[in-house]
C-alpha cells in the first residue's frame, strides 16, 4: 500500500492528512502553535513553531497509523499566503514572521496607494492593503533597519518549512501572487515593485518560481531524523491553503462556489479569468486556465477562537449552547473587525464590537452573536460579488474548520440564503495530499483523485423565515458600521 502526506499550516495549528491510494484517509493529526500580539494591530508567529509542529505531527501520524515511512510516496505542504520569513544568507531567521492579519503597515499602504496604485493595479490586480507582503516589508525596512540590512533571503510560510525538509529555495506562482510584488501579466517577480524593496534583479533574495505540483526537493538526512520520514521522499512545491480547499471541495469548473469558514472567511467563485476589483482577491487555480476570485472577511474562525481564548469554554459546548438561542441573538450584534476588515471596506482601522447588550443576555447569546456577526460579514461579501455580477451556482461547498459546526453552517445558509454542501473532507491538507497522490502516480489525474477520494455527506438548506430575519439584521449591521467607523479610526 502506498500513501501520501498533506500538511497545512493554518492560523493557529498545523494539520496533517495521511491518504491511502484507495482514497481512504488513514490518519489525521493536528498540533497547535501560538500567535503573538506584541502591540495593538500586530500579529506575529515564530517560523520555528511551524517546523516544530511539522516534526511533531508527522511523528504522531506515523505512530497512530502504523504506516512505515517507506510507504509514503510524496509529501506536499500548504499555508496561508502573505506571511514572509526574513532570513540572512545562511537562512537563519531574523525576526518573527508578520502574519497576514497584522495591520501595522497602514502608513505604508497609504504610501503605495498615493504613489504606486497604477502599477499595482495593473501588475498585481489588487489594491494595497495591510494583508499583503509588500507593505509589511516596507514597514520592516522603515522601522527595523538593522533587520532589513541583514535580510538576504525572503521565504513564505510553507516554503520555510519545506526548506527545513529539503534545503530548497523555491515558491509556487500562486503563493507569489500573494506578495504584491509579483507581476501577474509576466508571471514573474515585478521589477518595479521589487525595486521599492531594493532587490530588483537580485535573483538570490527571492525564491525560484515553480508550479504547485513540481517536485521541489527530497527529505534530507537531517529532516528524516527530525520527522521520521524516509530520506529521499519527494516533496512537492505545494501552494496556498485556500486553493487546496477549493480543489478538495470539488470546485474545479466555472461557476462552482466555495464558502470558507477558517481563520479568514472567503466566498470564492471558479472563473476563467481574473476579476480586478477593490472587493476581490484574485488567485490562479491549480487547474490550468482557471481562477478563483473571492471576497474575504478578515476574522472568521479567528473571531470564535479569540472569543473562546478570552472568555473560556470548549468549542462544542459553546456551539451547542448557542444553538438554543433564537436567530438574531435577541438583539445582540457582533462586528468581527478584530484586525480591521477586507471586503467591502478594505479598512484596517475598523474594530470589533458587541452592540445591544442587555441584562438578559447570557454567554450563549454572545456565542451565537459571534457566529451571526461573521455571517453578516460574509453577507457583505456576497453582496459585493453580486455587484460585480460574477456568474455562479446557487449552491456552495462549505469549507474550513468552522464549516464542521452544524449550527454555524445553518446560520450561514440562512444568512446567505444558499444551500451549503458538506463533503466528508475539504480541508487544505486533504487537498495537498490528493495533489501529492496525483504527482506520485497513486491517482491518474486531479479529477480522478476527487472521484476516488471526495464524498458528499450532507446539505444544509436555508430557512426562508430566518433568511428574512437576517436580512433585517444586516441592515442594522451596516448602520452600526457606518455610525462607528469614524470613532474606530480614533483608536
Amino acid at each position: 500500500m502506498k500513501y501520501v502526506l498533506g500538511i497545512d499550516f493554518g492560523g493557529g495549528a498545523s494539520k496533517a492528512t495521511l491518504l491511502a491510494e484507495t482514497g481512504e484517509i488513514k490518519a489525521v493529526n493536528t498540533v497547535e502553535y501560538p500567535t503573538s500580539y506584541p502591540h495593538p494591530g500586530f500579529a506575529e508567529q515564530n517560523p520555528w513553531d511551524w517546523y516544530a509542529a511539522t516534526c511533531q505531527t508527522i511523528g504522531e501520524i506515523l505512530e497512530k497509523s502504523g504506516v512505515a515511512a517507506g510507504e509514503i510516496a510524496a509529501v506536499s505542504l500548504d499555508a496561508a499566503t502573505h506571511t514572509a520569513v526574513l532570513a540572512d544568507e545562511n537562512f537563519q531567521v531574523l525576526r518573527p514572521a508578520i502574519y497576514w492579519t497584522d495591520s501595522r503597515s497602514t502608513k505604508e499602504v497609504q504610501f503605495l496607494r498615493e504613489n504606486f496604485l497604477d502599477v499595482i493595479e495593473r501588475e498585481v490586480l489588487h489594491r494595497p492593503d495591510t494583508i499583503w507582503t509588500l507593505p509589511q516589508l516596507l514597514w520592516v525596512r522603515e522601522n527595523e533597519p538593522e533587520i532589513w540590512a541583514k535580510t538576504r533571503k525572503i521565504m513564505f510560510a510553507k516554503d520555510f518549512v519545506r526548506h527545513q525538509l529539503t534545503g530548497d529555495f523555491v515558491t509556487d506562482v500562486i503563493e507569489a501572487q500573494g506578495s504584491m510584488f509579483f507581476d501577474y501579466l509576466r508571471m514573474n517577480w515585478s521589477e518595479t515593485l521589487c525595486g521599492l524593496l531594493g532587490f530588483a534583479g537580485d535573483d538570490s533574495v527571492l525564491p525560484r518560481l515553480a508550479q504547485p505540483s513540481d517536485i521541489a526537493g527530497e527529505i534530507t538526512e537531517k529532516a528524516a531524523r527530525e520527522t521520521g520520514l524516509r530520506k529521499g521522499t519527494p516533496v512537492l512545491c505545494g501552494t496556498t491553503d485556500t486553493v487546496m480547499e477549493v480543489f478538495a471541495s470539488g470546485a474545479v469548473a466555472k461557476g462552482q462556489m466555495t464558502i470558507k469558514l477558517a481563520t479568514a472567511g472567503r466566498i470564492c467563485v471558479v472563473t476563467e479569468q481574473a476579476f480586478p476589483s477593490p472587493y476581490l482577491i484574485n488567485y490562479s487555480h491549480i487547474v490550468p486556465g482557471l481562477w478563483y476570485p473571492g471576497t474575504a472577511t478578515k476574522s472568521c474562525a479567528a473571531s470564535f477562537r479569540w472569543y473562546r481564548d478570552t472568555f473560556g469554554g470548549e468549542y462544542q459546548a459553546l456551539a451547542e449552547a448557542a444553538a438554543e438561542i433564537p436567530a438574531g441573538s435577541e438583539g445582540l450584534l457582533f462586528h468581527p473587525y478584530l484586525n480591521g476588515e477586507l471586503t467591502p471596506y478594505a479598512d484596517p482601522k475598523l474594530c470589533g464590537s458587541f452592540i445591544g447588550v442587555r441584562a438578559g443576555h447570557s454567554k450563549a447569546h454572545f456565542t451565537r452573536a459571534v457566529f451571526e456577526g461573521v455571517a453578516m460579514s460574509m453577507l457583505d461579501c456576497r453582496k459585493a460579488l453580486e455587484e460585480i455580477q460574477i456568474p455562479h451556482e446557487e449552491t456552495a461547498a462549505a469549507i474550513g474548520g468552522g464549516a464542521q459546526s452544524p449550527i454555524w453552517r445553518q446560520i450561514l445558509a440562512d444568512a446567505l440564503g444558499i444551500t451549503l454542501i458538506q463533503k466528508e473532507n475539504t480541508d487544505s491538507s486533504f487537498g495537498s495530499a490528493m495533489m501529492a497522490g496525483t504527482v506520485a502516480g497513486l491517482f491518474p489525474s486531479l479529477s480522478e483523485a476527487l472521484a476516488i477520494c471526495s464524498k458528499e455527506v450532507s446539505r444544509t438548506f436555508p430557512n426562508p423565515e430566518n433568511t428574512a430575519r437576517y436580512e433585517h439584521l444586516f441592515e442594522k449591521y451596516r448602520k452600526v458600521h457606518d455610525a462607528l467607523v469614524s470613532i474606530y479610526h480614533e483608536f
